[in-house]
């Protein structure tokens, strides 16, 4: 069974051989971090190390979304698995466990707001016209959801839209923050709540406050977004895992290869709080987009426009 890759790690130090094949991947993920060009014989020796892992419970682990010291269990992940990263975009396997069950995201709003005992769901009932207004009360009912929601929103809305920038870092650590730690049976309601006019849509689009976590004061290349995000292991993690689970498929009734749109959702929602986060581009539909531009992407338009459909035009999303 996949262990988590902090408990893998800890057996591995134990071993002298699993150790030492273990310290030579540390050092070509350093390479790697640093961009340096590793020869030959490196890359041989790279890749060796990791074939010497063979059937050992660190080339099988994984981590959890919700787990404490998830960076440092997705740091060891990326350096036991270095050489999925060679190429350009090739992030197909997911360093999490467990992708969303179906059944898990069906949930009853009036169902929900019964559970939390002792509150005042009347308001529930005249927010029938805004969806998104709904899922905002529906937060409220709920300490976490609300504090955690108040502390992204206050960070975020600091400085944006004036002279004095909004610390973005900060900003997606508390989007992140609240993502992760807020149950998903209010997450997803304030991020996906389905509107019929302009009004909820464009509440809908301002949820991660994109002032400050979406939107530059001009659009970088799209290029440069992808190094941003490869450079972090939490938004590679991500990436990857975003890119596994919304994996488009043509022939596909449902869009999907993964025929699991739950856990694409899911995948999307990791992506908001890292420099690759998506939003809506607009108050009357449900398109999102990365705020980006593959203008001026020379001989490497192709890969640009690649990143950004994934975004864009994919029909599993």
């Amino acid at each position: 069974p996949r262990s988590d890759c902090i408990a893998a790690e800890q057996l591995c130090l134990l071993d002298s051989t699993c150790n030492a094949t273990y310290r030579i991947l540390e050092n070509c993920a350093l390479a790697k971090t640093h961009v340096l060009p590793l020869d030959h014989d490196s890359r041989v020796r790279c890749l060796n190390a990791e074939l010497d892992l063979g059937n050992s419970s660190l080339l099988h682990c994984r981590c959890h979304r919700r787990m404490k010291r998830q960076e440092h269990c997705l740091r060891i992940f990326w350096t036991v698995h270095s050489s999925m990263t060679d190429g350009y975009f090739n992030l197909e396997t997911s360093p999490y466990e467990n992708p969303a069950n179906e059944e898990h995201w069906k949930t009853d709003y009036n169902k929900l707001a019964a559970l939390l005992s002792g509150k005042d769901c009347s308001q529930l009932a005249g927010d029938a016209t805004n969806p998104c207004l709904k899922a905002t009360h529906v937060c409220n009912l709920s300490k976490k959801c609300v504090r955690l929601r108040t502390d992204y929103a206050s960070i975020c809305t600091k400085g944006a839209g004036s002279e004095d920038m909004c610390d973005r870092r900060k900003c997606h650590r508390g989007l992140r923050n609240f993502f992760e730690k807020v149950p998903e049976d209010f997450t997803k309601r304030i991020l996906f709540c389905p509107c019929q006019d302009e009004l909820c849509g464009e509440r809908r689009r301002k949820t991660i406050v994109p002032d400050c976590s979406f939107q530059y004061n001009t659009k970088p290349n799209c290029l440069w977004l992808l190094d941003s995000c490869l450079e972090d292991h939490i938004c590679k993690s991500r990436l990857a895992d975003f890119q596994q689970n919304c994996q488009p498929a043509d022939m596909s009734p449902d869009g999907c290869s993964q025929h699991n749109h739950a856990a694409c959702l899911q995948a999307y929602m990791g992506m908001i709080g890292t420099p690759m986060t998506p939003n809506y581009v607009s108050n009357s539909s449900v398109e999102v987009s990365l705020w980006c531009t593959c203008e001026s992407s020379g001989n490497q338009k192709e890969k640009c426009d690649q990143i950004l459909g994934m975004f864009e035009s994919n029909k599993c999303l």
